[in-house]
């Protein structure tokens, strides 16, 4: 059986890691941002209309005004929705945002499992021991992390949003200016997640040092002695 120490560090880190993955799944099917748009008629000057989309990654929300009616609110599946227009740079990176985060999942579920195996039970130091934590716990810090970048700039440097207006618009020729985004609670609990993954790193990592400090002390009485005595 591991000593006590060794079963609340890893435990500590299964709980960690659980409260990241519910933290996860949470933001998953949340609001990931809201982008706002000035909006006209193609060829006139007066932007008088407007385009708010609320989107998520899976639904989004658009409610326009004056754009080219007025009063219109359309719901809709992002994917779904931009995997019908000619670009498909958009839909392709917002497909790849919900893969990595589907993968942290698996990597978090991987790194609980490892942690709650190495509280009851002395594996040798293989992808079941310490390493394995480290390695699923890194995975799935990393892969949030690139999803946060590629939404980012899946909303910023691509027409994504436009895109999903003019599909809205009946044929009609739009001019959209002033994208103004602003970032969402689904988005934001990506952070958190990220600090807690890397914190179920330092759980295992705060053990292992102590460990090895510990067996360090054990042997110091013997590399300290007398170089007589120890010949005798």
């Amino acid at each position: 059986m591991p000593s006590t120490k060794k079963t609340l560090h890893f435990i500590s880190s299964a709980l960690v890691t659980a409260i990241a993955v519910g933290l996860l799944g949470y933001g998953m099917s949340a609001q990931w941002a809201v982008i706002k748009m000035d909006c006209a008629r193609g060829g006139s000057d007066l932007y008088n209309g407007s385009a708010d989309i609320t989107l998520g990654l899976f639904n989004g929300i658009l409610t326009r005004t004056s754009c080219p009616v007025f009063g219109n609110v359309d719901s809709f599946e992002v994917i779904t929705v931009l995997m019908k227009t000619t670009d498909t740079v958009p839909a392709v990176l917002q497909g790849l945002v919900v893969c990595l985060l589907a993968l942290c999942l698996l990597f978090s579920v991987g790194s609980i499992l490892i942690s709650l195996y190495n509280s009851v039970s002395n594996p040798y130091e293989t992808y079941m021991g310490p390493s394995g934590v480290y390695a699923f716990s890194s995975l799935s810090a990393c892969g949030g992390l690139v999803a946060v970048i590629i939404f980012a700039l899946n909303m910023i440097l691509t027409t994504m949003a436009e895109t999903l207006v003019e599909n809205f618009s009946q044929s009609i020729p739009l001019d959209l200016r002033n994208k103004r985004t602003v970032a969402d609670v689904g988005l934001y609990l990506l952070i958190p997640y990220i600090v807690l993954s890397l914190g179920a790193i330092g759980c295992i990592y705060a053990y292992q040092s102590a460990a090895y400090t510990h067996k360090r002390e054990q042997q110091r009485p013997t590399e300290d002695a007398p170089k007589d005595i120890m010949m005798f």
